[in-house]
């Protein structure tokens, strides 16, 4: 955030300020005008008139004109910029890839794997001086060899590589993911723009270009994006709950309260204002800085429990309630703390705002049953070890504890311990946060070229679930390119625009002055953007279509307009969804006022008493005359799908002014001039999308503001309404005449009887809106509870869209408030959008239970694996290291795949899951238990007879740090291959026979199987199978030697045969070769074998050296074999594992196994092919 956001709290000294002013030339410093901003009402206008005479005069001492506004002198711009600061927010620093790394970090399930690798890793390079102690038994069997304290911290190494790469990939998504965030946060920021008057234009600019002196054209709709003083204003009414709490609308006018805050809403009427505050400084700015001025003070803030935060909050309780967060109130400022602030006040907002997303809900749910699992599980397992290995060694065995064993003890635990945790993190899906993140962020990204701006990750999902939509009609379901098509006009109904030559001119020119002037000078006809098109229409739509009626009566709008400005209207009840009409009251020349009106035909009609005959004078019309032209007029209009307008006018005569605040007095007693139906065509695309939604099990109602025929004419159109089908189309009163009882409170049980029919909701209010959604949503009548999705486009929508599940706002028509308070904006306006948010949802949920489908079943089996096998072979068949790189490819790379597959339009032929189904569907659960049992058979299977099947050395009951042996090799592909093709099974889950379907549709799925299936083949490939490796040293002959001397043979043979190392050739080299040889033969004979069992065989070493037939020459003759040997013997793994424990030697002074030599038995390398069981060489080999 940096020093421009504490500068803007700690003040600059103030003559350095006065100074600096000075120096620009202006006349009011930054301190002058920011404690002004600081008033209210009263207080704020005592203050202007003491100070400045007036708001002129405030104009005046800014260098700015009323009407004219700013030039576009860039100079003058910039110093304005330097002085008073930059509409503009600076940014709170996004967190770096270490801090996100840091905080990947932090998982608990890492935070074990880090511990349990630090400890393996530290015991690897720790030798044991207890080794050679007889009185640990069995353990320095196979344990801390040489061999051994050079590959022993491999493993811990793995578990540590592992763990890095997860927080990586973590930490990466992270990253990747806030940068997209405050790539759309910019994208919306770049679309913010407002219109200011500069050189006597009205020119639209980016907000963020504002400066201290423009003059900002404020209008309904409008979130305010500076503070300033109004100049000018018709009928201002201010929603300041985001800044003071008070949900009352607060009137804004001249003599009254002319402060306007940036940050606060427009609800009615427009007007001017000079800006006089920017950035930090406004108002918003201001609180802004309070809540995160520094990342350092926020971090601290965080740990203090937010309490400065608190204070700041407190002031602004209501607002956060009601509009989300300050963060999302300086929306217009933008700056770039969009993306990762604004994300974090989302959620701070979103927490009262609405539940947990329904996927949401299901995940934690099954998280944590999975994880009390997983450690109900780890721990089992441990303890069964630990039992198991206590009761062996300490009560069988007969041994005592003693010091000098202690550290090798505790290797065992730490084993122990290691084979725990690797059941645990197994069992913890850690790939599933990862597959919802990605699957999120993959939607979201597509999501953006089907039209869909999602502001609210969840949303996308929610969409998925939605079971009802509550969908405007103008501009959604219609074009929102509004034009006149019938008019009843002079005491005529004219099928199509009238010729003006037909008309009475002064019935055409009341006609065209009333549209002209009664209309928001913003709205208005530009030439087409191509030749030979239509115009483009800016502004309001319907005003543009009666702008559009004036050109076609050949008439020029603009020339009315340039004869009355908007500076000269005397006053202006703009539109609401109260009134339904607007009005406008301009100065006759005679000193008289003429008010104009336009509205809802059947409102404005009621307010008639006259209307302009055919020759353009005035006749009576009484409210029989009225029925009659509802009945022959207005519904056949509206029952074409025609919104009727109605336009009138009254005058006043000159003398005593009325009083325009009372509106209700004012405007009474017109005289109609015409009635004209506006058409507003229902997109092409849009009964096809209606079609689709109810096929997928979503009920789309229509609520809109027109009548009851026109609405009902559209629906019908649109495919809402079906004839034959029972279904309710009410108007808003009667709507709420059904829902409330004698006291007028609304109760849910009427509600309930309503809204299962409902389809159209005509002439309704935007409470009538948040009512029947707030009633959808909070009944209890069906099944499931519902989840609707609502859209709208005015200010006024803001509250039904917050309570709905998921809100679309308009991304066109839409107004700034109505962005503010939704989930998802729709840049194209479109209601088929709405159908594609509605197929990515859904394909986000299928994507976490095609995830689901395959992780579980590599956690079922993989924990039943590595929890039956830990408790029998007292070894976890797969390695921590091989369980982690299972993690690593199936978490992270299977999320990747199955979270990236595209929707398809089968996904919108099933009904919605709704929020209490299970995540786990029985068709899943069918799908997981089945491929369990049947990987587990297999890998049972070749775990206890796998040996036999192989013609392989058994992999079980290997000693403490023994390396991996081929029969284990042979589960773990096996493991791997299954899950792999596993992978293909879990990309349906609806039970489809056909799961390829589709599959060349999805690169990355291709890429990454076919990659993965790759790296397992490379990774398990022995090097000793590389030919070019294998010729390098090769010896003359290889003979076979009988099963029977090997039978024999493996009696004998010591554990360390199985320790075989790479590490050890280096032993034996050139000449020291003979002496090692002659060394240890001496040693043999040397060596007191007392107590040794000797075997009835002569394969038994000491048999073998009392042996005359063993001769040194035979021996030396066969050195070249050696290297051979070694590197056979190291690069593959042992041919053959024992099922059965050898005994152990208890021989202390066997220096042999003492200074790591180790015996092996090769048979390929016996130079005679002697079927005698006694053969010595054969024997001798073992010393090698």
């Amino acid at each position: 955030m940096g020093d421009m956001a504490n500068s803007s709290v700690d003040f600059y000294p103030k003559n350095q300020r006065q100074e600096l002013n000075h120096a620009g030339g202006f006349g009011c410093t930054l301190s002058e005008l920011r404690s002004l901003m600081e008033l209210r009402g009263a207080e704020a206008i005592q203050k202007v008139q003491e100070t400045y005479s007036d708001v002129n005069g405030l104009c005046r001492r800014l260098k700015t004109s009323p009407t004219e506004g700013l030039s576009d002198n860039l100079t003058d711009l910039e110093k304005r910029r330097q002085i008073y600061g930059q509409n503009f927010i600076p940014p709170k620093k996004p967190k770096t890839f270490l801090q996100l790394v840091w905080e990947a970090l932090q998982d608990v399930t890492l935070i074990i794997l880090e511990i349990a690798a630090i400890i393996s890793l530290g015991l690897s390079f720790y030798a044991p001086p207890g080794e050679e102690s007889e009185a640990c038994g069995n353990v320095s069997a196979g344990g801390e060899d040489e061999g051994e304290s050079e590959a022993g911290w491999i493993e811990g190494a793995a578990i540590l590589l592992s763990v890095i790469c997860v927080v990586l990939v973590t930490a990466f998504n992270d990253w990747s993911k806030e940068k997209q965030f405050r790539g759309l946060q910019s994208r919306i920021e770049q679309e913010q723009k407002f219109t200011v008057i500069r050189n006597g234009q009205q020119v639209q600019i980016p907000v963020a270009e504002l400066v201290v002196g423009d003059i900002a054209q404020v209008k309904y709709g409008d979130l305010l994006p500076a503070d300033g003083v109004l100049i000018q204003g018709n009928d201002l009414k201010i929603d300041e709950s985001s800044l003071t709490g008070e949900s009352d609308h607060v009137r804004k006018s001249v003599e009254k309260d002319p402060m306007l805050l940036s940050g606060t809403h427009v609800m009615e009427g427009s007007g001017r204002m000079v800006v006089t505050a920017v950035g930090v400084n406004s108002q918003t700015g201001i609180i802004f800085t309070l809540l995160g001025a520094g990342g350092e003070e926020e971090e601290k803030k965080d740990k203090k429990g937010k309490q400065q935060d608190g204070a700041v909050e407190n002031n602004q309780n209501k607002a956060k309630k009601q509009d989300g967060a300050v963060a999302m109130e300086m929306q217009p400022l933008k700056s770039a703390e969009g993306g990762e602030m604004e994300e974090r006040e989302k959620k701070k907002a979103s927490v009262p705002k609405k539940e947990k997303s329904v996927l949401q809900g299901k995940l934690t749910k099954l998280a944590v049953q999975i994880g009390k699992a997983g450690l109900v599980m780890s721990a089992i397992t441990v303890i069964i070890l630990v039992l198991y290995f206590v009761i062996q060694t300490f009560v069988i065995d007969r041994r005592t504890w003693i010091t000098e064993c202690t550290p090798v003890y505790v290797q065992y635990f730490v084993k122990f311990f290691i084979i725990g945790v690797t059941v645990l993190v197994v069992a913890v899906p850690e790939g599933l946060p990862l597959a919802v993140t990605i699957s999120l962020a993959y939607s979201v990204k597509k999501m953006m070229k089907d039209n869909n701006l999602v502001r609210h990750l969840d949303a996308c999902e929610t969409m998925g679930n939605a079971t009802a939509i509550c969908s405007d009609k103008t501009g959604t379901l219609t074009t929102n390119r509004m034009t006149v098509v019938q008019c009843y006009l002079g005491d005529n109904h004219y099928k199509e625009t009238p010729d003006p030559s037909n008309l009475n001119p002064k019935t055409l020119d009341l006609l065209v002055h009333a549209i002209a002037v009664n209309s928001a000078y913003t709205t208005k006809l530009l030439p087409p953007e191509k030749e030979g098109g239509l115009p483009r229409q800016v502004g309001n739509k319907t005003e543009c279509s009666l702008l559009g009626f004036v050109v076609e009566l050949r008439r020029d709008y603009q020339a009315v307009r340039d004869q009355m400005p908007e500076e000269k209207l005397y006053k202006v009840y703009t539109f609401n969804s109260v009134r339904k009409s607007m009005s406008t009251v301009t100065c006759m020349p005679d000193g008289g006022y003429r008010l104009f009106s336009k509205g809802a035909s059947e409102i404005v009609l009621k307010k008639c008493t006259n209307i302009l005959n055919s020759n353009g004078e005035l006749r009576s019309f009484r409210p029989r005359d009225r029925d009659e032209m509802v009945k022959k007029v207005i519904e056949p209009m509206a029952c074409d799908g025609l919104r009727t307008i109605c336009i009138a006018y009254r005058d006043f005569p000159a003398g005593k002014e009325p009083e325009w605040d009372n509106e209700n007095e004012i405007v009474i007693d017109l005289t109609c001039i015409a009635v004209v139906g506006i058409e507003d065509p229902v997109r092409p695309e849009v009964p096809e999308a209606i079609r689709k939604c109810q096929r997928a099990g979503i009920t789309v109602r229509m609520v809109t503001g027109d009548n009851i025929n026109t609405a009902r004419a559209i629906a019908a159109k649109c495919g809402i309404i079906q004839p034959g089908e029972d279904f309710l189309c009410l108007e808003g009163k009667e709507f709420n005449r059904r829902i409330r009882n004698e006291k007028g409170e609304i109760e849910q049980e009427r509600l309930d009887k309503i809204w299962p029919k409902l389809r159209v909701l005509a002439r309704s209010s935007p409470t009538d809106k948040h009512t029947l959604v707030k009633g959808i949503i909070d009944s209890t009548t069906g099944e499931q509870r519902q989840v609707v999705a609502v859209t709208g486009d005015g200010t006024n929508d803001g509250p039904a869209l917050k309570k709905a599940d998921v809100g679309f706002a308009m991304g066109i028509a839409g107004t700034d408030v109505a962005k503010e308070a939704s989930d998802i904006i729709l840049t194209d306006d479109n209601f088929s959008s709405i159908v594609r948010a509605v197929m990515w949802g859904r394909n986000v949920y299928d994507s976490i239970s095609k995830f689901l489908q395959f992780q579980l079943t590599v956690n079922v089996v993989a924990v039943i694996v590595a929890f039956t096998g830990a408790c029998i072979t007292q070894d976890s068949p797969l390695k921590a290291v091989q369980m982690l790189w299972v993690n690593l490819i199936m978490d992270t790379f299977a999320s990747l795949a199955l979270a990236t597959e595209p929707p398809t339009e089968s996904l919108l032929l099933r009904k919605p899951y709704g929020r209490n189904k299970p995540l786990i569907s029985r068709t899943m659960m069918k799908n997981i238990l089945g491929h369990a049992v049947y990987q587990l058979t297999i890998i049972f299977t070749l775990l206890f007879v796998g040996e036999v099947f192989f013609d392989i050395d058994s992999g079980r009951n290997a000693p403490l740090h023994s390396p991996s042996s081929e029969h284990y090799t042979i589960i773990f592909n096996t493991f791997v291959m299954m899950q792999l093709f596993n992978e293909i099974n879990a990309r349906k889950i609806h039970g489809e026979r056909n799961v390829f379907d589709g599959i060349f549709g999805n690169p990355i799925f291709c890429s990454i199987v076919l990659g993965t299936f790759g790296i397992q083949v490379i990774a398990s490939i022995p090097t000793s199978q590389l030919k070019c490796l294998k010729e390098a040293g090769h010896g003359p002959g290889k003979d076979e030697i009988t099963d029977e001397e090997m039978a024999e043979d493996e009696e004998e043979i010591d554990h360390a045969e199985r320790e075989l190392r790479r590490g050890q050739i280096l032993w034996f080299r050139g000449l020291n070769r003979i002496q090692t040889q002659i060394r240890v033969v001496k040693a043999f004979r040397s060596s007191l074998y007392e107590g040794l069992e000797k075997p009835d065989t002569k394969t038994s070493i000491h048999n073998f050296m009392t042996t005359p037939e063993f001769l040194i020459n035979d021996y030396i003759h066969n050195i070249p074999l050696i290297d051979d040997t070694d590197v056979e013997e190291s690069e593959a793994p042992p041919r053959r594992r024992f099922g059965a424990s050898p005994p152990q030697s208890p021989n202390k002074n066997n220096n042999a196994i003492d200074s790591g030599i180790y015996l092996s038995t090769d048979a390929s390398k016996t130079p005679t092919s002697s079927s005698s069981p006694v053969s010595p060489l054969h024997s001798m080999e073992t010393s090698l």
